[in-house]
């Protein structure tokens, strides 16, 4: 029998449609190949590939140009922050307009909602719905504390040096319009406080999650990367959190904090603390154990040792 020739580079790695194959120049006879697996209606995959989750993923936003990838599945895509273990990504959730019809597919959900143009992007060839709407659409699923976590990982500024790129992903005016854009969306109300909950400066999700474990237990709420200032007016570098009132820097320290060189940083930075006439708290992942409870009372003690007179303010 003849050997079936290759399919595109393209294709081998990645499910793709009738329309797709077609399009690259295969025919009927190559797309009925046994080389080639239908993997849903009008949905085919090479058969020995391993393909990851975009790749799977990319065909079921491509049937129909009216539907994207949007949940859990474009959460997934965006590599937001997460609760542990990571966004299912199965069932796969697609949006289309209000109004279409529904897609009945084995392993997918959907779900069918007004999406405004801006709301829906294209990536390596999936279309999905932008980071701001994914985030919105989480309110619909999730708790609170993963969307303020999810809020503040969009709004974060970033370091140009290390992320090549100078803008945050989202503004906090960017998804107050989208909150306004749906007012009666599921989730919403839970969106509303996520955003009131969210701020600017927090670097990674235990940072978040420690502030939400500070001012829930009654503590001040500290002020995020802002820089150290001394008796003579010097700066010095920005704390993860801080209560300047206090003189009172918290650092969490994360697995990047055992390498040799971030470790010779890590003892920089305390004798600059102590220079300025402040403390360091030093926060690991075991304190973050059981609702931050260690972390929160390793840092209430450090509060009322610095005059902390146990007010909120």
């Amino acid at each position: 029998m003849r050997k079936p020739y290759p399919l595109p580079s393209h294709l081998q790695q990645s499910a793709f449609t009738l329309e797709d194959g077609r399009k690259a120049g295969l025919s009927r006879g190559r797309l009925r190949n046994d080389t080639v697996v239908k993997t849903s209606r009008s949905i085919r995959s090479p058969k020995h590939a391993e393909l990851d989750f975009p790749g799977r993923l990319r065909p079921y936003t491509r049937i129909n140009e009216r539907s994207c990838a949007s949940h859990a599945s474009a959460a997934a895509i965006w590599n937001f922050p997460d609760s542990g273990g990571g966004y299912p990504v199965e069932p796969i959730h697609l949006t289309r307009p209000s109004g279409a019809a529904r897609i009945r597919r084995k392993n997918i959900v959907c779900h069918r909602s007004r999406l405004f143009p801006d709301e829906v992007q294209q990536l390596d060839g999936i279309f999905l719905t932008s980071r701001a709407r994914t985030w919105l659409d989480l309110a619909e699923c999730s708790g609170l504390d993963l969307l303020v976590v999810v809020a503040d990982h969009l709004i974060r500024i970033p370091r140009q040096r290390l992320e090549n790129r100078r803008k945050p992903h989202c503004t906090l005016g960017e998804l107050a319009l989208l909150i306004e854009r749906h007012p009666g969306k599921p989730g919403i109300r839970l969106a509303r406080e996520a955003l009131n909950l969210a701020r600017v400066g927090a670097d990674s999700p235990p940072e978040t999650r420690l502030r939400l474990a500070l001012v829930r237990a009654g503590l001040p709420e500290p002020l995020l990367n802002c820089p150290i200032v001394d008796d003579a007016g010097k700066e010095w570098h920005s704390p993860d959190m801080s209560y300047p009132k206090y003189r009172l820097a918290i650092e969490y320290e994360g697995e990047p904090h055992t390498q040799p060189l971030q470790v010779r940083r890590d003892i920089r930075r305390a004798e600059n603390v102590a220079a300025a006439r402040w403390d360091e708290i030093r926060i690991s992942g075991d304190h973050m154990l059981h609702g931050a409870r260690e972390a929160v009372a390793k840092i209430r003690t450090g509060l009322i040792a610095k005059g902390w007179d146990g007010s909120s303010a």
